[in-house]
């Protein structure tokens, strides 16, 4: 299918307009919205399913079906991704604070699962969704009530149970429960909830992660078990191991490479490559290892000219970036780890962001109408963001970095005489990591002494 095909939403209301739909007759191309006559489910006549074929700002290709049946009136919506299986699945989350947060777009693939974290309340995958977390909640809580005057005589416990959730969904549409969480984890990647350049820190959340085997059997993918690429399992430094993996492009077999390597005056990493050789697919990532140190570590890097620039950076999954000058502030997991220059890490955040809001990249000739989907004050917004980086990337403005990282796990090269000290333009600092940061690690129920006495104890209990 053509990738013209999935412009934007504005382009395509503009393609329907009257003075579009005067040429559409000359010239008897199919524009916006493909209708196509089929079996209704319900009553076996024939119906009409719609098709619309575009662009969500921030995420990808998609294509919304809607039928209807004149006949009985019976009426079905749902999304497909246009696309394949992404390499990774992905896990956004969502902190709501305020009732504007309840417009906040959703794309659900048939392969999501949503959870209401507060609500203690998930929605196994199923149909695919173009909502809002306004539209979500409220389809659940419908949904509940809909079978609600049966349990009521016939299971009067659970009746009671749903009916507290029932309340509680109800307060939390009225905006009396904030705050609270939604979240949508998605084993194919192609599931999405729109962020928000004002979000801080806490508010809005994506991280990527591989899939188990199992996630992958329950997609339909090979078996991507990487057994036997050592006899006992440790891995030799320096040297490269390659096992099979599927690129998320053209879905055809393709190698992952795995390296670990000695940063000089900090440790050892592990760097992964994903390349295919059929569509040109590449994917980097960084994996820091080591045992959890005792502190976070901060480290605040003033970047000037065209050497600050050029300085080695490893940022890692669990670093928080920030640079204030630019309005910068990317959290941890959202680019996962990157082992690059100052300079290729700024490239990569504007490159990631402008394909995700703007749907093409930034030297693109389509890119006039870049955007053209968003709000006009929110596409100024990012117009004058992407101006700003663009600035410092080229090295014409100063501004600062600061890697916040709970498990000092980030490094940034000092140009000091002793590499090992930081130079006149790095502060480097330790911080007690925080007890969020610590429950998000997982470190706060971890117990590594006298673990098997309390197991023991716990079994005869």
């Amino acid at each position: 299918m053509p990738e013209e095909t999935f412009t934007p939403i504005g382009q395509k209301v503009e393609d329907i307009a009257p003075g579009a739909v005067e040429a559409q007759a000359e010239d008897d191309e199919p524009r916006g919205v493909e209708e196509i006559e089929s079996l209704c489910m319900n009553c076996h006549e024939n119906g009409t399913t719609r098709l619309l074929l575009t662009q969500i700002p921030y995420f990808r290709e998609i294509i919304i079906m809607s039928f209807s049946c004149d006949k009985c009136g019976f009426q079905n919506n749902e999304i497909q991704s246009a696309g394949t299986f992404q390499l990774k699945g992905v896990h956004v989350e969502l902190r709501l604070t305020q009732m504007e947060d309840f417009a906040r777009q959703v794309v659900k693939s048939d392969t999501a699962t949503v959870n209401f974290i507060e609500l203690d309340v998930e929605v196994p995958p199923g149909r695919g969704q173009l909502t809002n977390v306004e539209g979500l909640l409220s389809t659940i809580i419908d949904d509940l009530e809909s079978g609600q005057a049966d349990r009521k005589e016939q299971q009067p416990e659970v009746y009671e149970k749903i009916e507290e959730i029932i309340k509680k969904g109800r307060k939390m549409l009225a905006g009396e429960a904030f705050p609270f969480r939604v979240s949508v984890d998605d084993p194919a990647g192609n599931s999405f909830i729109t962020p928000d350049m004002r979000d801080g820190v806490g508010k809005w959340e994506k991280r990527e992660y591989l899939r188990t085997n199992e996630q992958n059997e329950a997609l339909g993918l090979t078996d991507t078990t990487n057994e036997g690429l050592t006899e006992t399992g440790d891995i030799i430094p320096d040297t490269v191991y390659a096992f099979p993996a599927t690129c998320p492009g053209c879905m055809h077999p393709c190698t992952t490479n795995m390296k670990m390597v000695d940063i000089p005056h900090f440790r050892q990493v592990i760097i992964m490559n994903t390349t295919c050789d059929d569509c040109g697919y590449k994917s980097n990532d960084v994996k820091t290892g080591g045992e959890v140190p005792e502190k976070g570590k901060k480290v605040t890097i003033k970047v000037r000219n065209s050497i600050d620039l050029a300085r080695d950076i490893l940022k890692s999954e669990s670093c928080y970036l920030e640079c204030p000058e630019l309005n910068l502030s990317v959290n941890p997991g959202t680019l996962g780890g990157r082992f690059t220059t100052v300079e290729g890490l700024l490239t990569q955040v504007r490159d990631d962001l402008h394909n995700q809001i703007f749907q093409i990249g930034a030297e693109d000739p389509a890119a006039v109408h870049a955007g053209d989907s968003l709000p006009s004050e929110e596409k100024a917004r990012w117009d004058k963001f992407f101006t700003d980086l663009n600035a410092a990337i080229k090295g014409e403005r100063e501004f600062t970095i600061i890697l916040t990282d709970p498990m000092a796990s980030s490094y940034v090269q000092s140009l000091a005489d002793d590499p090992v000290q930081p130079d006149e333009q790095m502060i480097v600092e330790e911080y007690t990591r925080t007890a969020e940061e610590e429950e998000e690690l997982g470190l706060s129920d971890m117990k590594t002494e006298n673990y098997s006495a309390d197991y023991n104890a716990e079994r005869d209990h």
